[in-house]
């Protein structure tokens, strides 16, 4: 990842497409701008009880995906890139009023494509309660090296146990080998499961 003025260049997820991302326009596999699209800001009761609890997790959906698997639930969200752009300031305070309205965590989906704007969020206003990184399980390890001491819980999802299955439903090469190792870091950072 490297800033240049009004756009990036990025590499912030295991393609490492070295795509340009401007303000206004979407290079790149994931078709994301250089800045944070968010497609719903909401309490959430239907994750894993132990995360959601009686009062649900606050869960913000990123738009776009670095995957795009076939089969995605939230096709809208993740192919289409659906949502509206916030600032770091804004999800802040929607931060703010997660935590506020009484949830038990907050719970980061799909955050892989704007890492560096989620630092920002959380450099501005860190909730108290515990934080989720909820992704695909492929990841860069030097992108998760950047949330070290930010997340307290990650929630990766190991979708596939064959390569070749991976390339066919989510267009990514070496996608054991990949999310084994991602695994292994979140696993450095928080080593009680």
């Amino acid at each position: 990842y490297n800033t240049c003025g009004d756009f990036m260049i990025c590499n912030l997820c295991p393609r490492r497409c070295n795509a340009q991302r401007t303000e206004n326009e979407a290079l790149g596999f994931c078709k994301c701008e250089n800045k944070m699209k968010v497609a719903r800001i909401a309490p959430h009761l239907w994750e894993e009880p132990c995360i959601s609890g009686e009062n649900g997790c606050g869960a913000v959906f990123f738009s776009g995906c670095t995957l795009k698997c076939v089969y995605c639930q939230n096709y809208e969200i993740s192919h289409e890139n659906n949502g509206k752009y916030i600032t770091a300031l804004e999800l802040s305070e929607k931060l703010k009023e997660l935590e506020h309205s009484g949830v038990h965590t907050i719970e980061f989906v799909c955050a892989t494509q704007y890492v560096d704007k989620l630092i920002e969020t959380l450099n501005i206003y860190k909730p108290s309660v515990p934080l989720i990184y909820n992704c695909g399980g492929y990841e860069s390890v030097e992108t998760l090296r950047k949330l070290d001491g930010y997340i307290d819980v990650y929630l990766p999802d190991f979708k596939y146990g064959d390569d070749e299955l991976a390339k066919a439903l989510s267009k990514c090469n070496n996608y054991c080998e990949t999310t084994t190792k991602a695994i292994k870091e979140m696993l450095r950072q928080q080593e009680e499961l």
